[in-house]
């Protein structure tokens, strides 16, 4: 994940009680960052409005999240930090045993990967709110990418993921 969504769930998930919270904890996390990652004390808020936000919308019931320069939990707290060439780090994850690579990050961190023709499956998310702003995942292409839709999913009757490979 990008260094801004790090510090976004690093804030969030160790609180909530939310069914993915459990799976979000564990999983072992890869930072891309070019500066690193502040794992504590740092007192500028390195969280963004989508933190603000999911609390918003998080039940009045559950606990406040944890400080976002401080992230708790051993998934969290020793998160790999990747700070050398994006498709480089990405290709030496690949060749790690495991499971399948899920790429979490704002618009610029998946523009990057986009870009360099990383991605294998796009699981694009459709929430129905009409921001009016933002950046465009797929800004700058120099040529379009063939996409094969493979699978949708709606979550009520609001949200779609949409599964799409490149052709």
């Amino acid at each position: 994940m990008g260094s801004r969504t790090f510090y976004d769930m690093a804030a969030y998930w160790p609180a909530s009680s939310e069914p993915f919270a459990a799976p979000m904890n564990k999983i072992p996390k890869v930072v891309f960052s070019r500066t690193g990652v502040e794992t504590g004390g740092r007192k500028r808020d390195l969280t963004t409005r989508a933190l603000t936000d999911a609390i918003r919308f998080r039940s009045a019931a559950e606990a406040q999240p944890t400080s976002a320069t401080a992230p708790k939990g051993a998934a969290w707290s020793e998160s790999r930090i990747a700070n050398g060439d994006l498709g480089e780090e990405i290709a030496r994850l690949k060749k790690e045993s495991g499971k399948d690579i899920l790429a979490h990050g704002g618009a610029r961190f998946a523009q990057s990967l986009v870009a360099l023709g990383l991605i294998d499956e796009y699981r694009l998310l459709v929430h129905p709110v009409a921001l009016g702003k933002g950046l465009p995942l797929f800004a700058g292409l120099l040529k379009p990418i063939d996409l094969k839709l493979v699978r949708t999913t709606a979550f009520g009757a609001r949200t779609v993921a949409h599964i799409y490979q490149p052709l």
